[in-house]
């Protein structure tokens, strides 16, 4: 009896911890998603107030950012591609808080008409935050052609 109690306890943790995975999944997916249709509000809609991000070998301000990546949609530039794959969620204790990691194929095309396209590795730090889950944490670091 013992062992079916302890079993059905470990069940239900696992329930529970899956039922928090699938929304941070959901939201890697809404992420990405926002960001490859150049859907501005629901990219950044997504990032807690306090996020820290760093991108191009330095943090950067997410007021800045915000601020220049409309400023390059609005001059016609955007992103045509943004394909994530390999994800991988870690959750920890208490299930506020996860941790997304996954590989990015990104082509970007300047207000210019310049395209670039880049393969990287981004971490997601994903927290609860009333109720909502939102990034408070991204490092994005781009994979060299040759690796």
């Amino acid at each position: 009896m013992i062992l079916a109690a302890t079993l059905m306890s470990f069940a239900a943790l696992a329930a529970h911890h899956g039922s928090a995975e699938d929304e941070v999944r959901a939201a890697a997916e809404a992420f990405n998603t926002a960001y490859a249709t150049n859907d501005i509000e629901g990219y950044f809609g997504l990032y807690a107030d306090d996020a820290v991000v760093f991108f191009y070998g330095a943090r950067q301000s997410m007021s800045a950012y915000h601020e220049e990546w409309s400023a390059m949609m609005d001059a016609g530039g955007g992103v045509e591609v943004n394909e994530m794959s390999d994800l991988v969620i870690q959750m920890m204790p208490g299930g506020e808080v996860a941790i997304a990691t996954s590989f990015v194929k990104n082509r970007t095309r300047s207000p210019d008409g310049e395209v670039s396209t880049v393969n990287a590795f981004e971490t997601d730090v994903w927290q609860k935050v009333d109720g909502e889950w939102k990034i408070v944490n991204l490092h994005y670091s781009e994979i060299a052609a040759d690796e």
